[in-house]
């Protein structure tokens, strides 16, 4: 069986030479598809809470379909029959596999509104910042580059349907919500990563809050500057506060003023 899996997969890892960042294909593929979604998103804004309940649904359903398929092909194509628990799908952009799945089937209430609400301030951001800096996304096979690109888009187009048709993200306490389920990942994630580290003795760093260095630009040279630690606290941070100004942006776009402005003016 095994054999027979390693010989599908390795007939199905067609390598390419990735893309430029920023050069035509990255380009166009970034502003026709962030427009195809942002027309969408709007034309489903007034479908029924039932018919949205399955378009996130049939969304999350589509994306664990693809995640098993990318964590078989890290498997058999990129570890050699080995698996590698840095691949595994608890990354902050990987978080709509579970809330598409679970959220949709929550009773209505502040719950279900903040995994909204993260949706639309966190994983737009992340499906957003990914195609600024692409080099997540280009890869050197062409399954894993198709699946990059399209799995962020998606999430665009998550962030911008739940936006539109206003089911999270756009009232005052929504962004309370998604950070509350931000920081409550992110417990969960530095536990995962503890525990793969510590009992299992593999690397692990999901959503790259330690124990363990980040990664990531600037972020890096903080976990060599201060330990992995005080990074951690930096990093959730810039994290929070780049959703805040998704979070202003999507408020005053469906309110046309700022949250802060219209508190001042009950006063």
């Amino acid at each position: 069986m095994i054999t027979t899996l390693d010989a599908f997969f390795e007939s199905t890892a067609w390598p390419m030479t990735p893309p430029p960042a920023y050069g035509p294909f990255h380009i166009l593929y970034t502003l026709i598809g962030f427009a195809v979604c942002g027309i969408a998103a709007w034309r489903l804004r007034h479908v029924s809470d039932r018919t949205a309940k399955w378009i996130l649904f049939s969304i999350g359903v589509v994306l664990a379909i693809s995640e098993v398929w990318k964590q078989l092909f890290y498997f058999f194509v990129m570890e050699d029959n080995r698996y590698s628990w840095g691949d595994f799908p608890f990354q902050l952009c990987s978080i709509p596999i579970y809330l598409c799945l679970i959220a949709p089937w929550l009773k209505p209430g502040k719950l279900q509104r903040g995994m909204y609400s993260f949706m639309v301030l966190y994983n737009l951001l992340g499906g957003a910042i990914s195609f600024a800096e692409p080099s997540g996304l280009l890869h050197g096979h062409w399954f894993l580059t198709i699946h990059a690109l399209v799995w962020h888009m998606v999430l665009v187009f998550i962030g911008l349907f739940i936006c539109f048709s206003k089911r999270g993200g756009n009232q005052q306490h929504d962004y309370i919500g998604a950070t509350m389920t931000f920081i409550a990942l992110c417990g969960i994630a530095f536990l995962l990563n503890c525990f793969v580290q510590f009992g299992l003795g593999e690397s692990m760093n999901m959503f790259f809050v330690g124990p363990g260095n980040s990664p990531l630009a600037v972020f890096s040279l903080f976990s060599e500057w201060f330990g992995w630690y005080i990074n951690t606290f930096i990093y959730i941070f810039a994290v929070c506060l780049g959703a805040y100004l998704v979070f202003l942006l999507t408020y005053y776009l469906q309110n046309k003023e700022l949250p802060f402005r219209k508190k001042a003016l009950t006063k």
